[in-house]
């Protein structure tokens, strides 16, 4: 993968920020968004995950595609201040699926990647049709000369498809044409369990390409479940099941997120 990710069985942590300054959740203030990510970076780190997924969890209603400016300017300052406090790998992603800001802000942070919904095709969601931009993406980190990997979602979470097509057609069209470094599988929602046959059925679409490309799992990873997960995946992305509580606003609990990575780390 661009970027040198390692994906061999990897636990990559959540942090959802908090609402950001323009949203409708936003207190004011804007030191405690910083300390709340900081406090659940730190707890992430010391449990021993590989690498760290930020996204502006707290900003919803979303916007489909292209966030306002002071968006782009909060996270990058924020994901910059994360860089400096650690040295696992960061991946960003911006909400709902603004591709070309996440990739800026990975590119401006030295983040290691991006996680991007919508990569390819369409999605119909609540906020519309969400359409993806591969071409522009793809040039774009060219242009940048940014050293970063592209995470792109498979039936992303919280949508449906505008036409069904067979799955093995859509990682094909993602790796191939759309030129992602690696798929993601997920539950219908944040927190949502994913389908063991979906899961399995990515995997082995990314195998018939005959591709070194790693299939992450996106959503619904729990410690109960992360050894199996990973008998099938290369990596996992966990956010609710790491938070006090499980639940996905909460703070990172670190005995969670140690229980959790032992459980990966587990033979």
């Amino acid at each position: 993968m661009t970027g040198g990710i390692d994906a061999d069985r990897s636990v990559f942590g959540m942090i959802h920020l908090q609402a950001l300054p323009g949203a409708p959740g936003f207190d004011g203030d804007r030191e405690a968004i910083r300390d709340a990510m900081l406090r659940d970076a730190r707890r992430l780190e010391a449990a021993g995950v590989d690498g760290l997924m930020i996204e502006n969890f707290g900003d919803a209603p979303f916007y489909a595609e292209d966030v306002p400016k002071h968006v782009v300017a909060s996270m990058t300052s924020y994901v910059s201040d994360l860089r400096r406090e650690t040295d696992l790998p960061i991946g960003v992603n911006v909400l709902r699926n603004d591709a070309e800001a996440a990739l800026s802000i990975a590119a401006a942070a030295e983040a290691s990647l991006v996680r991007i919904n919508v990569h390819t095709s369409a999605r119909l969601t609540d906020q519309g049709v969400v359409t993806g931009n591969a071409p522009e993406t793809i040039r774009l980190r060219d242009r940048l000369e940014a050293d970063v990997s592209i995470l792109a979602d498979v039936d992303v979470k919280h949508s449906a498809p505008l036409a069904e097509r067979p799955l093995p057609e859509e990682v094909a069209e993602l790796v191939e044409r759309g030129h992602a470094d690696g798929v993601v599988a997920s539950g219908a929602g944040t927190g949502h369990e994913t389908d063991r046959d979906h899961l399995e059925a990515v995997v082995d679409a990314r195998d018939d390409l005959d591709r070194d490309v790693p299939v992450f799992v996106g959503s619904g990873v729990r410690r109960d479940t992360v050894a199996e997960t990973l008998d099938v995946a290369d990596g996992v992305i966990v956010g609710t099941d790491l938070k006090e509580s499980g639940e996905t606003t909460a703070p990172v609990d670190e005995d969670r997120a140690r229980e959790l990575v032992a459980a990966a780390r587990a033979d």
